[in-house]
């Protein structure tokens, strides 16, 4: 019999809390960059508890999904289900009734559009993504549209309407999964595999499919982290910024082109989370 703090352990990992933190980090950006004024810290702090109670939710059900396919991964074997440290059942009802309860105080304390938006990017994550997964390798940049919306829940949190600066921003977030999950989808590519998850990286074993992708993701976050300045949600010190920042991660991306390996593909992974917190440090920093 496992104790308590082995199954309080088993469910925090559910939630997949490297995941939940990047969302709650995109959504308080989203959030201050809309706010006119003084930041509502109170509207703020509701908001990112409620995201973090849905995007806790959607980790734990895309874990619960795929939990007979994280069993045949070397890299997902130890997580909570395959390993047999949580029952699927509770692990079902667990994560459901966080994310409904995250999307009720939603609804009840931040505003309708909020929960709406995040509502899409539980759902499509959960019932598009996932299982699209097996099937063909365009799930790579669907899965990326729930990735991008919680930027998009934070800035209507704030009270602001969608905008063009708000969609500038869902952009970026798109544009960056894509080097980011092939760079891992390379990686672990023989685990996806075995798993019967049709990557690219899969479907096309050589990688140059992938290293193409990458190089035109990477290139197109160039323009598309300069909108920000454009639109007027940053200032100029941000667009210098943010180009050289693209400059130096598409510089990362063209070795991949040459010779798809491993090293190479952990360089650009590792590239992805240090460009993306600096690029929105400097947006927050250079606020207009």
């Amino acid at each position: 019999m496992r104790s308590i703090a082995e199954r309080v352990n088993a469910y925090y990992e559910l939630t997949k809390p490297g995941i939940t933190r990047l969302v709650l980090v995109t959504t308080a950006a989203g959030f201050y960059l809309a706010s006119r004024g003084s930041i509502d810290v109170m509207l703020l702090l509701n908001t990112l508890i409620a995201t973090g109670l849905v995007a806790s939710g959607t980790n734990a059900l895309n874990q619960w999904a795929e939990r007979h396919a994280d069993g045949q991964m070397r890299r997902t074997a130890n997580r909570p289900l395959p390993s047999g440290r949580l029952e699927s059942r509770r692990a079902f009802i667990f994560a459901w009734s966080i994310a409904i309860i995250g999307l009720i105080y939603l609804w009840a304390v931040v505003n309708l559009t909020t929960a709406m938006v995040v509502a899409v990017s539980l759902t499509s994550y959960v019932f598009i993504y996932t299982p699209l997964k097996r099937r063909t390798w365009i799930s790579t940049p669907i899965g990326a549209v729930p990735g991008a919306l919680p930027i998009l829940a934070g800035w209507t949190a704030s009270g602001e309407p969608i905008s063009a600066g708000a969609w500038a921003l869902f952009a970026i977030m798109f544009a960056w999964q894509m080097p980011h999950f092939y760079a891992l989808a390379w990686i672990y590519r023989e685990d996806y595999g075995r798993a019967g998850f049709r990557m690219l990286t899969v479907v096309d074993g050589t990688g140059a499919r992938a290293a193409r992708h990458t190089l035109m993701f990477t290139a197109a976050l160039i323009p598309i982290s300069v909108l920000p300045t454009v639109l007027g949600v940053s200032g100029d010190i941000y667009m210098v910024g943010a180009i050289a920042l693209g400059l130096a991660f598409l510089f990362l991306t063209t070795g991949m082109l040459r010779k798809p390996d491993e090293r190479i593909a952990w360089r650009i992974f590792t590239g992805s989370i240090v460009y993306l917190p600096m690029l929105l440090l400097l947006m927050v920093v250079d606020k207009v």
